[in-house]
Parts: C-alpha cells; sequence; structure tokens
C-alpha cells in the first residue's frame, strides 16, 4: 500500500464493513510508517449511507417568493487518524483507489484577486510546507499550532485560516489552490430573468450598473424606477424565435436586431387607409440592443457565433482551425504535385506586331508539394482549358533544354534531378473534370486528386506561388497590376504602358521562378537529419536530397507518349513541295531520304497527325508510319510564320488578315478597272493612229519582213545605213536558220537509232 502525501485517494467500501473507515474521496495529510494510523481528511462522502441534517422538509421551489440561492460549499478539514491495517486491509480488497483530479483553473487575475491571492500565500505559508505541517501535527496532535502561528503572524481570523485550509484539503495542498474564483461569482452563465409573480411583484430587481438618471435619482433620495426594464423570460423566448428564423449567414447586427424587433415585438396594428398596418412598439416594451445581443450570444459559444456569421464553405476555407501540412503524408519529391491557374495581372503585346496589345495572359503554375518547388508553368492567351492545363504538364515532365530551346531562353538546371512525371496530381474542379483529362490520366496511368468546389485552400502552396510570382513582376516591368493594392490610384493600369510579349513574360516568370527554387526560405522545412547532413534550406535543396535519400519518385515516360498524350494534334499534309501546317512549311532531313515529295508530286498527296507545341510553332512531330514512333518537322525559312510565333498569334494574324480581306478585295478590283481602263485608250488612240496612216499611204508597201527588218535597223542602229544593218540581220537568221535545223537532224537520227 502505497500512500502519498497529497494523494487523493477513493475508499470504495460498504458502509459500516469497517468500523473507522467511511467510503468516500480522502486526501492524505501524514503517512508515517512508524505510526499505526494515517492522518487524511474526508473530502467528500459518498452519500449514500449517510443520514441527513434532519430539521423541517424543504420546500418547493415554486412556493418560494424567490429564487433559492446556491449553498456554499461545506468546510473540511478535519483530520482522521485511520488505522492503517484497516487501510491495508481495504486496499487488498481492491477497495482503495487512487483519483486524479483536475484542478481549479480562473481566468488572468485582476488587482483585487491578486492582492487576496497574495495574502492568502502569506496566511498559508507554513501549511505548504510539507516538513512544516507534519512536525505541527505530530507535536499538537492537530492543525492548532499552526493556525495560531498564522493568525499571530499576519494578523488574519481563525475563520479565515480554517476556510483556505478548506480550499487545500479540496483541491490540493498547493499555491493553486489558493487562487480566488470571482468568475464563478454570481452564478455565470444562468439566466436571471425578471419576471412578474402572480401578485404582481417582479421575481427580482433588474441586475446591473444603474444607469446615470437612475443614479443621480438615488442620491436625491426620489424613488428610482428602471427606465429599461429587466429581461423576462417572455422576451428572451421572443428573441430567440425571432432569431431562429433569420437564415444563416447571420446579418450585422444592426440590421439583425432590426429584424427581430419587426418579427416579435410590434404586436399592436391599426387601420390606415383600409389597410392594417403594425405599429411601433413604444419605449420600455421592448428589448435594447445590448439585452438582444446578450440574449442570442448567451447560449451559443464563441465558434457557433463565428459559424452562423459566414458560410459553411467560406469557414472550412477561410476561417478553421489548420489541422496538418500540405506536405504531411506525401512520401518524397516528385510524388504528388499540384496545378493551377490564374489570370496574369499584366497587359501583354504581340511578337508579330508589336503595337498589338493581346490583353493579359493565363499562367499554369505546376508545384512539387512535398519540396515546394515550382517544377513547371505555362504561359498562354487562352483557356483555361483542359488542353492548356496539358501544355503546363508537357513542360513540367519534358526536358528542360527542349522548353528552353521552344521558348528561346537558356534553361539552367535548378532542380537535380529534373523532374519527371508525377504520380498523383492535385487539381481543383472545372477543366479537370473533363473526359479530355479522363482519357490523358488513362494513357499516363496519372492519379488525380480533385478538390471539393470553391476550396483552393486545400492546395494553397501553389495559389501562394501566384502571389509571389505578381509580387515579383509589380511594381517592375511597365503594365503590370496589382489588384490587391488597398490604394484604388495604384490599382489601376494603362495597356498601352505594355511592353512585353508572350515569350518576355514567359521568360522573366521563368527567371522568377529559378530564383524561388534556388533562395526561398525553408529552414523550417529542415530537420536535425537535413541540417547535419548540410541541406540548403531551398526548395531546390529539399528537392535534391530527398531524391539523395531515395524517398523521391520518377518515372520512365518515353517523349513519344508524352507528346501524344498531352500535345494538341491536328492534321497536316504532305505536299509535292514539303509538308504543310497551318499555312506553314516544315521539312526534315530524315523526310526528304524517305522521299515523302516525291511520292506526293507523282502519288496524291496525303493526310499526317502531327502534334505541336501551342508556344512556339517552330517544330512539329509527325509519326514515320502510322502508329509508329515521332519524327521532328522544323520550320522551314520560306514559310510565313516565325519560330517563335505562338499559336495565339499566328491565329491573330490569320483573323487580321481575314479582316482585311474585303479591302485587299476592293483594292484589288479598284486596280483591275484602272488598269482595264487605260488599256482601252491605249487601243482606241493605236486604232485612230494606224487608221489614218492607213489613209495617207500611197504606192506599194514593203512586205512584212522587209518591214521587219527596217523596224528593227531603225531601233538597233539608229546612225547606220539600211542596207548594212539589213545584211547583218539576214547573216544572223541564216545562222539561226542553220543551227535549228543540225539540231531536229540529230534528234531524228538518234529516234531511228532507238526503232533500229
Amino acid at each position: 500500500m502505497d500512500l502519498i502525501h497529497n494523494g487523493l485517494y477513493k475508499v470504495a467500501c460498504a458502509a459500516g464493513e469497517f468500523p473507522c473507515v467511511e467510503p468516500g474521496l480522502y486526501r492524505v495529510i501524514l503517512n508515517d510508517l512508524r505510526l499505526p494510523r494515517v492522518a487524511m481528511v474526508l473530502v467528500q462522502p459518498i452519500q449514500a449511507g449517510r443520514n441527513g441534517r434532519g430539521g423541517r422538509p424543504r420546500m418547493p421551489e415554486r412556493q418560494l417568493k424567490r429564487p433559492r440561492k446556491k449553498a456554499a460549499a461545506n468546510l473540511i478539514g478535519e483530520l482522521l487518524w485511520l488505522p492503517r491495517k484497516q487501510l491495508e486491509e481495504i486496499f487488498k480488497q481492491h477497495l482503495l483507489l487512487p483519483v486524479e483530479q483536475d484542478r481549479p483553473t480562473a481566468p488572468e487575475l485582476g488587482k483585487q484577486s491578486q492582492l487576496d491571492y497574495e495574502n492568502r500565500l502569506r496566511a498559508m505559508s507554513e501549511f505548504l510546507k510539507p516538513l512544516s505541517l507534519q512536525e505541527s501535527i505530530l507535536i499538537h496532535e492537530g492543525l492548532g499550532g499552526l493556525v495560531r502561528e498564522a493568525v499571530e503572524r499576519t494578523g488574519c481570523t481563525r475563520a479565515f485560516i480554517y476556510r483556505q485550509w478548506s480550499n487545500l484539503c479540496r483541491w490540493g495542498i498547493s499555491e493553486r489552490s489558493l487562487w480566488p474564483q470571482r468568475h464563478r461569482c454570481g452564478a455565470p452563465g444562468v439566466p436571471k430573468t425578471c419576471d412578474a409573480l402572480p401578485d404582481g411583484r417582479m421575481s427580482r430587481r433588474k441586475a446591473g450598473r444603474k444607469t446615470i438618471k437612475e443614479a443621480q435619482d438615488i442620491r436625491l433620495g426620489r424613488s428610482s424606477a428602471p427606465h429599461q426594464p429587466g429581461m423576462s423570460e417572455l422576451w428572451a423566448a421572443r428573441i430567440r424565435a425571432a432569431d431562429k428564423q433569420i437564415p444563416e449567414p447571420k446579418p450585422a447586427w444592426p440590421l439583425r436586431r432590426t429584424l427581430i424587433l419587426s418579427s416579435h415585438f410590434c404586436t399592436r396594428a391599426k387601420e390606415v387607409d383600409g389597410r392594417i398596418q403594425l405599429v411601433l412598439p413604444e419605449i420600455g416594451t421592448y428589448p435594447n440592443a445590448r439585452q438582444i445581443r446578450r440574449v442570442v450570444n448567451q447560449i451559443k459559444s464563441r465558434l457557433e457565433r463565428i459559424l452562423e456569421r459566414t458560410t459553411k464553405r467560406h469557414f472550412n476555407a477561410a476561417r478553421r482551425g489548420l489541422v496538418a501540412r500540405n506536405w504531411q503524408g506525401v512520401p518524397g519529391p516528385g510524388h504528388t504535385w499540384a496545378i493551377d491557374s490564374t489570370i496574369g495581372d499584366i497587359y501583354l503585346r504581340s511578337s508579330v506586331n508589336r503595337s498589338w496589345i493581346v490583353g493579359r495572359p493565363v499562367v499554369y503554375v505546376i508545384v512539387d508539394v512535398w519540396s515546394t518547388a515550382v517544377v513547371g508553368f505555362y504561359v498562354c492567351l487562352t483557356g483555361p482549358s483542359w488542353n492548356t492545363a496539358k501544355i503546363s504538364l508537357f513542360n513540367a515532365a519534358a526536358d528542360p533544354a527542349l522548353i528552353g530551346e521552344l521558348w528561346n531562353y537558356q534553361p539552367m538546371l535548378t532542380l537535380d534531378p529534373v523532374p519527371t512525371l508525377c504520380a498523383w496530381l492535385m487539381t481543383d474542379r472545372g477543366e479537370y473534370l473533363s473526359a479530355g483529362h479522363r482519357l490523358t490520366a488513362l494513357q499516363l496511368e496519372l492519379n488525380t486528386s480533385i478538390a471539393p468546389p470553391y476550396r483552393g485552400d486545400l492546395k494553397g502552396l501553389v495559389e501562394v506561388l501566384h502571389r509571389i510570382a505578381k509580387d515579383q513582376i509589380y511594381g517592375f516591368f511597365p503594365g503590370a497590376m496589382d489588384f490587391r493594392r488597398e490604394e484604388m490610384e495604384l490599382r489601376k493600369v494603362d495597356p498601352a504602358d505594355a511592353v512585353l510579349t508572350v515569350q518576355d513574360f514567359t521568360q522573366v516568370l521563368y527567371e522568377v521562378f529559378d530564383q524561388y527554387n534556388l533562395s526561398a526560405d525553408r529552414s523550417k522545412r529542415v530537420d536535425v537529419h537535413m541540417s547535419a547532413a548540410g541541406v540548403f534550406p531551398s526548395p531546390a535543396g529539399l528537392w535534391r536530397y530527398g531524391h539523395q535519400m531515395g524517398v523521391g519518385t520518377r518515372r520512365v515516360v518515353a517523349f513519344d507518349d508524352l507528346a501524344a498524350a498531352l500535345l494538341p494534334n491536328d492534321k497536316a499534309w504532305v505536299a509535292r513541295d514539303g509538308v504543310h501546317f497551318l499555312g506553314n512549311d516544315y521539312f526534315s532531313e530524315e523526310a526528304a531520304a524517305a522521299q515523302w515529295t516525291t511520292l506526293a508530286r507523282n502519288l496524291d498527296g496525303q493526310e499526317i497527325p502531327a502534334h505541336y507545341y501551342p508556344g512556339s510553332l517552330g517544330r512539329v512531330w509527325v509519326p514515320r508510319e502510322p502508329g509508329g514512333s515521332l519524327m521532328r518537322l522544323d520550320l522551314a525559312d520560306e514559310s510565313r510564320a516565325r519560330r517563335n510565333t505562338t499559336l495565339e498569334e499566328w491565329m491573330d494574324v490569320q483573323a487580321f488578315e481575314a479582316m482585311r480581306r474585303p479591302d485587299v478585295e476592293h483594292e484589288r478590283t479598284m486596280r483591275a478597272l484602272q488598269s482595264l481602263e487605260r488599256r482601252q485608250a491605249i487601243l482606241q488612240r493605236a486604232t485612230v493612229m494606224t487608221q489614218e496612216a492607213i489613209a495617207r499611204a500611197s504606192g506599194k508597201a514593203p512586205s512584212m519582213s522587209e518591214a521587219r527588218l527596217m523596224e528593227v535597223a531603225q531601233t538597233r542602229r539608229a546612225d547606220g545605213s539600211e542596207s548594212k544593218a539589213q545584211e547583218a540581220l539576214v547573216d544572223e537568221f541564216v545562222q539561226e536558220h542553220e543551227e535549228i535545223m543540225a539540231a531536229l537532224f540529230e534528234r531524228a537520227n538518234t529516234q531511228g537509232g532507238r526503232h533500229d
């Protein structure tokens, strides 16, 4: 049997089973093994076998004029010397059980409570010392010595000392048991209504501080009736019923109070112009704002009051307590990615013609959940849709050198090893609930975790990265904006200030995310083992450490599978002069060696599927044979588009040309009409001059050959004689005639030899 000083024990024996021990809760005060008895205090007896105090029966509550006050706790502390042998016998029967007791709690002590607490400590200082307490009990066989010493030392009354000793016995012999419990005074949480009794009197006077007028009347000796009646049970019931009818989320308190009063406290009506209207209540016939608010809040916890002021979705997204980390449960880097899209807070220009403003881009960002590193992103002018989301996955899983070549920037391998396709993808709803997404997930064996509607907080890491990127861009690049600024004048932006194209903005974001991966502070993620291994506290450092420790996820996915599943495709046409796709020419040495153009020239051309990258028309990928591996085709220099032209910009050019087509056709028609008019004028003038020359001619006219020779001689040798010119022209004609005849004879001889 181990009875510890200040320990609380329960004696569970039956009443009268042991003559000196009564069932109940006991606190050990002195347990000296040399003594045959143990000094204990009965804290609370078991009421089953105890007799009452006697006296007349208690009057029922309904017959009382006022509610009965709660009786103060009984004083305890009488030392009971219980036989050790009986306690050992009780212990052997497993009827002596240790009890854990919750100690009293109290809010922060006020000024007066602090003074009372210090006074109690001074008075009971010797009682709190185990040796002094035990010595006094052994010498004086009770507490009389310590009580007299405390009274003489502090001047307190004996009743005060015994009340504090009762507190020590009830809650434990420690300083905390002496805390004042003023916060429990006045029956906190119990409504104190002022109801009218059957005899017309009020059940209680209105509680609370007097008003200035009431206090002034009391000082002057005048009768003072409350200007505002106290809260009654009827008023409280009406307030709760009216507030219950107001739908959640509850409005602000001024409107909420007005709705409560209008629905349950406008109880009189009158006829006005043949219509019945409610009459506004008079003063003193309805509760004021403080009374209504107290009644409503009295039965609700602080959490319930927060919940009723907002919607469940908003509470779960913005106000609920955080219960875990976003990387909790993720085995390592590369296993789980989170993807999200947003509208970029910047205006861009077209790379085709920088005088064109193409608007604000759509930005996709993919982040690794475990290491918080950005593994890929994509900038486009259309979407969001699954077709554009697939491109961002392609950017994250493809070779960084290929992506840098497509966007015309020099890649820096900040993540070592380079990312591969993840195993799980965290998304929100929208384009990820499409049939295309399901098909792609099946093709690439990609598991998807879709967040509930309007719950972006479940993948808050990628949401924060959008803000980080916007903060890095705002204030540095013209045309950028920040709608989160409180100053309205700083939210405005003139689109004409924009200077960046889609390619420029992509390169800027690459630098921003590259700096983030290398320098973002992740000191709180570095544990003792990481610190000992010298891990640099950054997303790139965590990424590398996870793969070095073997907890990273890497998947081998062939480029052909990535391109076939993630890149959009369209029909290309193999013609005699090359491969045509979207109005541009493409070529490759392999296609030329396979004689694709020769076959198309001698036979019919053919359609082939082509996978293209919307961010750059510089290359496409086509199958070498139906169902075969992919072959890369590069954009020809003679094509209309440039290598860094995006699909959206090329479509803008096509749309611009389509809009200009009526004007171009009109200009062509006008030029054709003007040309026809000039030709008709030339014909008319030549006809008139010819007729006049024929009318003036006389004698024999030269032959056609003679006239031709004279015309050529006149144009060639205007200063020579006509006879010499004629002889030179005859020699030239003869030489040409002889050459033509020799060629004809040679061809005839050749054909004759073949027939032989």
